[in-house]
C-alpha cells in the first residue's frame, strides 16, 4: 500500500541527502536571485523565510495568488527544492507559508549539518 503523501511526511523523509540539503540552503548565483516587488532581493531559502517573517501581506499577496506562485515556481526552478515548492503552494497566506519555510529551513539545517 503505498503512503499518504501529507504536509508532515514530506518534511519528514529521509530520503533528502547531506548533498542536496547543503544545496538547497546555499545561496543561488545573482542573475537567479529573487527581486520581490517591495525591493527586497533573496538568494536563499533562508533569506526567503526572514523576509516572509516580516513582509506585508499586500506583498505576499501580490507573489502569491491564484494566478501566480512566484516564490514556489523560484524554490522549484532556482533552487532546486520540489519538495518545498509543493508545499508552498499550498499556503494560503504569508503565515502559513513562513511555517512552511521554517521548517523545511530546520530540517535542512539538520540534514546538512
Amino acid at each position: 500500500m503505498k503512503e499518504k503523501t501529507t504536509r508532515s511526511n514530506i518534511f519528514t523523509r529521509s530520503s533528502l541527502t547531506k548533498k542536496q540539503a547543503r544545496q538547497f540552503l546555499s545561496q543561488v548565483p545573482e542573475p537567479n536571485v529573487f527581486w520581490c516587488n517591495d525591493g527586497s532581493v533573496f538568494r536563499d531559502i533562508k533569506e526567503l523565510k526572514n523576509a516572509l517573517a516580516a513582509m506585508s501581506d499586500y506583498t505576499f499577496a501580490y507573489h502569491c495568488n491564484d494566478s501566480k506562485k512566484d516564490f514556489s515556481n523560484w524554490i522549484r526552478d532556482v533552487v532546486g527544492d520540489e519538495k518545498l515548492a509543493r508545499n508552498l503552494e499550498s499556503a494560503s497566506d504569508r503565515h502559513e507559508a513562513l511555517k512552511i519555510v521554517e521548517e523545511r529551513c530546520s530540517l535542512l539545517a539538520g540534514k546538512a549539518g
